[in-house]
């Protein structure tokens, strides 16, 4: 979006006066790969019956299946895969672009972008690739080894997200925790925690990572993000089992018990603090032993959040060669059975906050009614955990992107509601501007994309 802006192209999120659709595709779990071709079948649809005259093919597929997208889907008129954004305004001006060599792509500071999250929150990705040998991932395989951004480059892109009135920051890679090690930074990423937080804005910020990997949570980053504020008492840490030898196939090592000594010790160090993973269930050969060795240990470990994915037997993946495959019914069953176990538990978890006044971010109307305010507690990372519910605004003006004060009244499985408790903050609205700035414009040669 932002290599198209600066070469004069409009966006529009409309796909039917699109000049030019492009379709950024998943390839990592089939579900992603069947929404990714939906996708691009849905959008060609715009060629007959809207303004498109070309459509644009990027991302993870490209990468996974770039020949048959062009054997098998002749309304694609190009391919981009994820080292060749560079191409992209090129190609949506008419011509093929140039072939160059294919660097390992990171974007820096500098480079052009826009944003379509809302104008509160933002996504900075801190490093690209990954160099675990996890068994069901192909991720490696397509973004390549892993890489960090220059630590003055994150800290700059930052501190100009908050300059335009950014209020969160969610640090975003295959792995944050291995952040600057591939640069001869020993405790990386809490060196950048640090350094970012120390940040001075005029108003208040969170600043979160995602995706930490178990092994890689070393003393000092739990120490950083204790004594720090800004920093969102908040940690993602996929544990994908709990069984030894399951995680033994996944080539990721440790067990339940490992874990339950790391979780105690995050919470230890950060009190208060809220704890997601994810698992997969049905991986090749986990036995019923297996999975109720796991349910006991999501019992035990209490987590604020979680997710289960089935998994998914990818064929350039090194368990696609793995036997005692699990069958699909047998898969669902199973994370059927865990996410019962997690609602019990966070319902509970819930439970406790009844009566308790928590800082919130309020995010804007709510999807569900517009009687009701969306908001997030700090334990609420955006798009994928619960929300809170505002049905009583106090009298104030409410904005996107207010740190409010709310009282929670009524506690649900993975939401809240409740009602605000302090005066709205004295201060200009914000501007009324798309939430993705137009970098720049040429009317000679602007298309919608």
């Amino acid at each position: 979006m932002g290599q198209v802006s600066l070469h004069g192209h409009q966006i529009t999120a409309s796909p039917e006066d699109a000049e030019v659709i492009v379709v950024n595709t998943c390839s990592f779990i089939d579900p992603a790969k069947q929404e990714s071709v939906d996708t691009i079948l849905e959008m060609a649809e715009y060629k007959k019956t809207g303004s498109a005259r070309k459509l644009i093919v990027a991302g993870c597929l490209v990468e996974r299946y770039r020949n048959e997208i062009r054997e098998n889907i002749p309304e694609v008129d190009h391919v981009i895969g994820v080292n060749e954004i560079e191409k992209i305004a090129a190609l949506c001006e008419g011509g093929e672009a140039p072939s160059s060599r294919l660097d390992p792509y990171l974007y820096q500071d500098a480079t052009p972008r826009l944003r379509a999250t809302p104008r509160h929150y933002a996504y900075v990705k801190i490093a690209e690739g990954c160099d675990h040998p996890c068994t069901f991932c192909v991720i490696p395989q397509f973004r390549g080894r892993f890489r960090s951004r220059r630590l003055e480059s994150v800290i700059a892109e930052a501190r100009r997200l908050f300059q335009e009135g950014v209020r969160e920051i969610n640090l975003i890679g295959q792995d944050t925790t291995c952040y600057g090690e591939d640069l001869g930074l020993k405790d990386g990423l809490a060196q950048l925690l640090e350094r970012l937080a120390r940040i001075e804005t005029p108003h208040a910020r969170w600043i979160r990572f995602l995706y930490a990997y178990p092994n890689k949570v070393t003393q000092r980053l739990l120490d950083t993000i204790a004594a720090h504020e800004a920093l969102v008492k908040y940690i993602d840490i996929p544990l994908q089992h709990a069984s030894a030898s399951v995680l033994k196939r996944m080539k990721r090592g440790a067990d339940g018990d490992i874990f339950l000594k790391l979780l105690e010790r995050i919470r230890r160090t950060i009190p208060g603090v809220a704890i997601r993973t994810s698992f997969i269930v049905g991986f090749p050969g986990e036995t019923k032993e297996d999975f109720e060795e796991l349910r006991q240990f999501v019992a035990a470990a209490q987590f604020d959040r979680l997710g289960v994915f089935t998994y998914s037997d990818e064929e350039t993946s090194a368990s696609f060669r793995l036997e005692d495959k699990l069958d699909a019914r047998t898969r669902q069953n199973r994370k059927r059975s865990l996410m019962a176990l997690q609602r019990r538990i966070s319902r509970a978890r819930n439970r406790r906050l009844m009566g308790a006044e928590c800082t919130v971010l309020l995010e804007g109307p709510s999807k569900e009614t517009d009687l009701l305010w969306e908001a997030r507690l700090p334990g609420q990372a955006p798009e994928i955990d619960g929300v809170c519910y505002v049905n009583d605004a106090n009298g104030g003006e409410l904005r996107p992107g207010q740190f409010r004060r709310m009282r929670i009244t009524e506690t649900h499985d993975y939401d809240l509601v409740g009602g605000l408790v302090d005066a709205a903050p004295a201060g200009p609205p914000p501007p009324k501007t798309p939430w993705f700035p137009i970098l720049h414009s040429s009317p000679a040669t602007t298309q919608r994309l």
